[in-house]
């Protein structure tokens, strides 16, 4: 792989609730990402039917989830970083994601991840915070900057875009500028040295 090859980008819609505005913070995450140098892929939860029980350790899992990893665990260990567009639920993020990142854990070593939160007043940050810890233990970085949509129900237009759109586009360039720099410095790194952690 070249250094001029367009970084990889696997947008993970984190929210599978019915009425979501997961799927419309994502669209319009993809529209201001939108860069020849950004290949950009989308993981929506809704769309990914994982069950909620793991197999022991050691055991395997059944042929509906084979199929179902099928789909998503290539797509995911692909990618060079992530982005996470996750609500806020109860202080925290939604059961879909944890059970996603819970299915994998090579797929994240050693590639960087940013974030694109929504909900309430805090714009879904507390979730960011916790995911930033789960993130570590499973030896991704996390981006410091990161995209909140504070109260989106009311900042969000019909269309999807953020009513304060100059402001969070100018969040998510900075978070893409962090998420493009760690991304393009970690694959030199795997491709040179991979990660043994």
């Amino acid at each position: 792989m070249s250094v001029s090859d367009p970084l990889r980008v696997t947008v993970v819609v984190g929210s599978v609730r019915e009425g979501r505005l997961g799927r419309a913070v994502a669209d319009w995450f993809l529209t201001t990402a939108a860069d020849p140098g950004l290949d950009l892929d989308v993981v929506d939860l809704a769309e990914v039917d994982l069950p909620l029980v793991l197999p022991g350790w050691g055991g395997t899992p059944g042929p509906e989830t084979v199929a179902a990893l099928k789909e998503v665990t290539p797509r995911l260990a692909a990618a060079d970083a992530f982005v996470i567009v996750t609500p806020e639920y109860n202080h925290s993020f939604p059961a879909a994601l944890k059970n996603l990142i819970d299915w994998h854990h090579r797929e994240w070593q050693a590639k960087p991840v940013g974030f694109v939160s929504y909900g309430g007043l805090g714009g879904g940050l507390r979730a960011v915070e916790q995911l930033r810890l789960v993130f570590a233990e499973l030896h991704a970085v996390t981006v410091r900057d990161s995209v909140s949509l504070h109260g989106p129900w009311s900042g969000l237009g019909e269309d999807g875009v953020p009513r304060d759109a100059d402001v969070c586009a100018g969040a998510a360039k900075g978070m893409l500028g962090q998420l493009t720099w760690w991304g393009r410095v970690l694959r030199t790194a795997r491709a040179e040295r991979p990660y043994a952690g």
